[in-house]
């Protein structure tokens, strides 16, 4: 018998959010410690949804736990920049492919280039690009090559925000976004595959070259 996962109790999603938020916005700065009586102070709630918070980001990769230094915000550097966006070249180009060869519905991506367009700080257009990427692969007919790439989209928004901080390159990248739509529309899962490619991987040479990795 399969059993679903509990729900996350909505003071946990709450401070989940808030953290969550301040991390990809850069209001919490990689390195920085998470103190659990003074987020249960922030956010008006006792240490216990903050705890189950930590443990939920930690699974997600936003946060380190160490028995030592407590809990800290995930310090971002070439190699991990690389591990991450390593995993994404691997599986989200093949994840179009069979998207478009199911023909999937392509609108959940173009929704989410407007969101993008439309976001008012760095969080916002996170998350709306991480939309536009799930719309391309969410649909490929396997779900464990989905949940993969689920489990690296925090991961690579983290590096998109320190990035971002260093080099706003958004713009560049939207209009990466818009060819890649556009070749899937036309039904060029090999173009629009390529695409995808070039696009994830240039962007983490550009923040992150080569020859900075340890």
């Amino acid at each position: 018998m399969a059993f679903a996962p509990s729900p996350i109790p909505s003071r946990t999603q709450y401070v989940l959010e808030a953290i969550k938020h301040g991390i990809l916005t850069g209001g919490l700065s990689p390195g920085q410690a998470l103190v659990e009586t003074e987020l249960a102070a922030q956010f008006g709630v006792s240490k216990t949804p903050v705890r189950e918070a930590l443990k939920t980001l930690a699974g997600t990769g936003l946060v380190v736990m160490s028995q030592f230094k407590g809990v800290t915000v995930r310090t971002v550097d070439a190699a991990m920049a690389h591990e991450v966006y390593d995993v994404r070249l691997l599986l989200e180009p093949e994840a179009l492919r069979r998207s478009l060869a199911l023909r999937a519905s392509l609108e959940p991506a173009r929704e989410a280039l407007v969101k993008a367009d439309e976001a008012v700080d760095r969080a916002e257009r996170s998350l709306a690009n991480r939309e536009f990427h799930r719309a391309l692969y969410l649909p490929c007919g396997n779900p464990l090559l989905a949940r993969m790439l689920d489990e690296v989209r925090d991961q690579a928004a983290l590096v998109s925000t320190v990035a971002w901080a260093a080099v706003p390159s958004w713009e560049q990248e939207a209009g990466e976004h818009r060819e890649i739509l556009r070749l899937a529309l036309a039904g060029d899962a090999d173009g629009a595959a390529r695409a995808l490619h070039d696009h994830i991987a240039s962007f983490v040479q550009r923040a992150f070259p080569e020859g900075d990795r340890a």
